[in-house]
């Protein structure tokens, strides 16, 4: 099977997938995909069982997404995302979002990392510290679509509404950062000691580069945006669509892994872009697109990871690793949120059911998925990747099916959309 037979594939089952859930499961999106992409994974393996010559394993194994991933479809993801937060309607909360969602994700990434270093050695998996780190970092990132539909579904106050969608963004694209800073940092430490200047480097390639090329990117795309008429949507999508591809290219030729670049693009050509009536430099149309290629991404991550969970090696002691990262991740998510906002809460207005409301619809989607396959081969990331599967069904399972149940116990003034 070519490359584009697989991604044409994928394309199809996306969009059959899509079909099912809106006419017939009737779920929310996240809830009804994964439903539906554990049993393409069944249906799957029962056919390399039932028709061996078929190869179909062996096929989907054959294919490495990593440049893929890592180039194209995480920048794009992020852009969206970038593009679609308009900051002014954060107001005065913006300073409290971002401290939430940063903090945040640097004390989910230690405390999930560590407790699972730490248990899984205990119990006879092996796995090194760094890693666990990456894994922690990577499981922090929530799902800014999952929590949009989220804050549709039920009428939350507008002060819990605006942290919930700013942290969700906000969190997601800075731990998408903190995984490829550590996953530098290892990479270097395979080789050689680590020092302060290696790591002094690293943060600046990182954080400072990725944000300086982000801003001459994202200030560059919206001087020619204000040259050419909205109505000519193919020549504005075509600069943003550029933009997003030469940002990877620049970032990849500076060895910067992150990908902050695209988010600040995203940011700042969505917001300059745009005005009081929600058009300015910017078309309607651009938003639309981007929202659109953020909607279909999403979907078709969930079925790559049905595909990968085929591609992998399966071991007993891995899924029994996940399940224990369930509980840890939970745990992570709750202490990243509370800590911030309890320090927060003498200088910022926090709703009362700020902390459950934001542990609880912090949906793990495709993002986590495509960061560990982002990743080059090392030992161990079949373990990562199966924790991290394991852990993103039971939020999408588990926490879709309760999440109703809290809102109408926090909310009982409020019905669901």
């Amino acid at each position: 099977m070519h490359v584009f037979d697989l991604i044409a594939s994928i394309i199809f089952i996306s969009g059959l997938f899509i079909f099912i859930n809106t006419f017939f499961l009737k779920l929310p999106s996240s809830l009804g995909l994964m439903i539906l992409t554990i049993v393409l994974s069944f249906l799957l393996g029962l056919c390399n069982v039932l028709f061996p010559s078929w190869n179909i394993i062996g096929e989907i194994r054959g294919f490495d997404f990593n440049q893929v991933l890592n180039q194209f479809v995480i920048s794009f993801i992020l852009f969206a995302g970038g593009l679609s937060m308009d900051i002014n309607k954060l107001g005065k909360q913006k300073a409290a979002i971002i401290i939430v969602s940063v903090v945040g994700a640097i004390i989910s990434t230690m405390v999930i990392g560590t407790i699972l270093y730490l248990l899984l050695n205990a119990i006879g998996i092996e796995i090194n510290y760094m890693y666990s780190l990456i894994f922690g970092a990577v499981i922090s990132s929530t799902d800014p679509i999952s929590a949009t539909n989220t804050t549709k579904r039920f009428a939350l106050p507008k002060i819990l509404l605006v942290k919930v969608e700013g942290e969700s963004l906000f969190n997601g694209a800075f731990s998408v950062v903190l995984a490829f800073v550590l996953y530098h940092l290892e990479i270097i430490a395979e080789s050689e000691a680590i020092t302060f200047f290696a790591v002094t480097e690293i943060l600046v390639l990182e954080l400072i580069g990725g944000v300086a090329i982000g801003f001459a990117l994202g200030f560059l795309g919206h001087y020619l945006l204000r040259f050419i008429n909205n109505d000519d949507v193919h020549i504005e999508v075509l600069i943003t669509v550029a933009l997003v591809l030469v940002g990877s290219f620049i970032s990849g030729y500076f060895s910067i892994y992150s990908k902050t670049v695209s988010l600040v693009m995203g940011l700042l050509i969505g917001n300059l872009g745009r005005n009081k009536t929600g058009e300015g430099s910017v078309g309607k149309y651009v938003y639309k697109f981007w929202y659109l290629v953020e909607q279909i991404m999403a979907v078709m991550l969930f079925v790559l990871m049905g595909l990968e969970m085929l591609a992998i090696e399966w071991k007993l002691g891995y899924f029994v690793a996940g399940f224990f990262a369930v509980n840890v991740v939970f745990l992570g998510r709750w202490l990243g949120v509370l800590i911030p906002v309890k320090i927060l809460s003498a200088s910022y207005e926090f709703n009362v059911n700020t902390v459950p409301v934001m542990t609880w619809s912090a949906f793990r989607g495709g993002l986590p998925i495509v960061l560990i396959l982002a990743l080059a081969t090392f030992p161990g990331k079949d373990l990562l990747i199966t924790m991290t599967y394991v852990v993103v069904v039971c939020s999408m399972l588990f926490q879709g099916f309760t999440l109703p149940a809290l809102m109408r116990e926090r909310f009982p003034e409020i019905k669901s959309a």
